[in-house]
């Protein structure tokens, strides 16, 4: 599915709704053109999935591919349900969301929860309910990046335009260029709004049990609101220039690493019925891997290739986020008085014009301070302690080693065996691991 022009899809060959009233010519008098509030719809209803056995294994093998699957269906109804309220908004905004949510990214919050409801015990009859959950997921990544794009000012994403420069690259030559980057980022602020929508219409469609439902429910509408706590201390932090330690760890974990990790994890415990020692530990392993995968994502802005991430180095300085990494750096100048790295620092941080040869000097920096080697050293530890959660508890285990794959994963570290008995520090809580030492670290 791609964004298209009026032209491509005229909304005359479109199938009529059977609930929806037109006149036989000319523009339709206000309220005739839409279908009548409560009016029943077969392409409202979500279509049963109904997965046995064979098919569980099925998306056990390939969990992207099937929630994709399920994405593609979910997202051709709504946009033909946009399209025929009205073709412009269908074509230049659904048609985007739809589009950037089934090219995009690698599901890893839906495995997240599909593998924790399989690690949970849960079967066919839980399945469709944790894909239609994933889906939702994705809805919701496409929500976040399309307004993150927004507030950063960024130009790229995944390789190619973010969606509010192609929103103004298509009507380059029908506006001003300041209105039109106006109207780009205006488009883009509402076809996130439009992603959460369907998120949230995907989450109220599903069938679960009271108890689930709740949860479920509950866990969402919590997760959505960390999601928005976190940008807000993302971008109060760019504005004011924090180099808190402790904040920028706390901006972490509300950001990444609670809806990226523990919040999916939570929803696959939720629909597997899990007890509360396993939903725990399946939470504090997420919540420590959530936080390495926010810090590594730190270090990849900086240090990755562009080729492989789909976007420009650097844009966590140049916009002055207050990320754990700049802090550590700047700690550790101060600490050893090292002047050159602070001034390097100072005049660096937040320049949206930072050449690369600035850059540059950061990372020399970053280097020579030893706050690279301190990221690294910390993402492996909050790695090896999600690793001891999650060994703590009572899963299944395929699901047990396919959690393990992807919390390494997401940390970017290497997956190792999993141990024998653990060591004393296994029941360590999280906010040990959160305490700022004096060395300027995450411990």
């Amino acid at each position: 599915m791609r964004p298209t022009e009026a032209k491509d899809l005229p909304v005359a060959q479109k199938a009529p709704d059977p609930h929806t009233v037109r006149p036989a010519g000319g523009f339709p008098l206000l309220g005739e053109d839409l279908p009548a509030p409560g009016a029943p719809s077969e392409a409202r209803r979500p279509q049963r999935l109904r997965l046995d056995g064979a098919a569980l294994e099925d998306v056990d093998g390939d969990v992207p591919a099937a929630v994709g699957r399920l994405l593609d269906d979910l997202l051709s109804e709504r946009v033909e349900r946009a399209v025929a309220l009205d073709p412009v908004f269908g074509h230049d905004l659904a048609e985007r969301v739809a589009a950037f949510t089934l090219e995009g990214g690698k599901r890893m919050r839906s495995r997240f929860v599909w593998w924790a409801l399989r690690a949970c015990g849960g079967g066919p009859v839980e399945a469709e309910a944790a894909l239609r959950v994933g889906a939702a997921l994705e809805l919701i990544q496409t929500c976040a990046l399309v307004h993150d794009d927004v507030m950063d000012g960024s130009r790229l994403r995944r390789g190619r335009p973010v969606l509010h420069a192609d929103v103004a690259a298509q009507y380059a030559g029908a506006v001003a260029p300041e209105a039109g980057r106006r109207f780009g980022e205006a488009a883009a602020i509402l076809a996130g709004d439009l992603a959460l929508a369907w998120a949230d219409d995907t989450v109220a469609d599903i069938e679960m049990e009271p108890d689930t439902a709740r949860r479920v429910r509950d866990l969402w509408s919590t997760m959505r609101t960390e999601m928005v706590a976190g940008q807000y201390l993302d971008i109060q932090g760019q504005v004011t220039s924090s180099v808190s330690l402790a904040r920028a760890v706390r901006a972490a974990c509300l950001k990444s690493a609670l809806y990226s990790v523990e919040r999916p994890l939570a929803l696959g415990a939720a629909l597997a019925g899990a007890d509360t020692a396993r939903t725990a530990a399946l939470c504090s392993a997420g919540r420590c891997v959530g936080i390495a995968f926010q810090l590594r994502d730190d270090l990849t802005d900086l240090f990755g290739d562009p080729t492989r991430t789909g976007k420009p180095t650097g844009g966590d300085i140049r916009a002055g986020k207050p990320t754990y990494l700049a802090a550590v750096a700047r700690a550790r100048a101060e600490s050893t008085g090292d002047r050159r790295a602070l001034a390097v620092l100072r005049r660096s941080l937040g320049r949206a014009d930072l050449s690369d040869r600035g850059l540059g000097e950061v990372r020399e920096v970053l280097v020579t301070t030893g706050a690279r080697d301190v990221v690294e050293a910390k993402i492996d530890r909050l790695v090896s302690q999600g690793m001891r959660h999650l060994d703590s508890a009572a899963l299944e285990p395929q699901g047990r080693r396919r959690l393990r794959e992807l919390l390494h994963a997401a940390a970017g570290t290497v997956p190792v065996p999993a141990p024998g008995p653990c060591g004393a520090d296994q029941g360590m809580p999280v906010s040990a691991l959160l305490t700022v030492g004096a060395e300027g670290g995450v411990r």
